[in-house]
């Protein structure tokens, strides 16, 4: 694994611990909202993901030596 994918792939773990972080807190906070709160954590989760997927496979495909949007390394 290359620097770059890794670095990529560390924001994609901070984001989901900053997200569940967020989503505990709100829910301790406040009880009665909990379940729709962990609904939309997970949702937020689930976009981290998705928005991670492609700077991850650039970085991937940069160390990897390929061309990627017509530049290299």
């Amino acid at each position: 694994m290359g620097k770059r994918t890794l670095i990529e792939g560390l924001h994609v773990v901070a984001g989901l611990i900053a997200a569940w972080a967020v989503t505990a807190a709100s829910a301790w906070a406040y009880p009665l909202g909990w379940r729709v709160i962990w609904w939309c954590g997970a949702a937020g989760a689930l976009a981290t993901l998705l928005m991670g997927i492609g700077p991850l496979r650039r970085a991937w495909a940069i160390d990897a030596g390929r061309t990627v949007g017509g530049r290299t390394k």
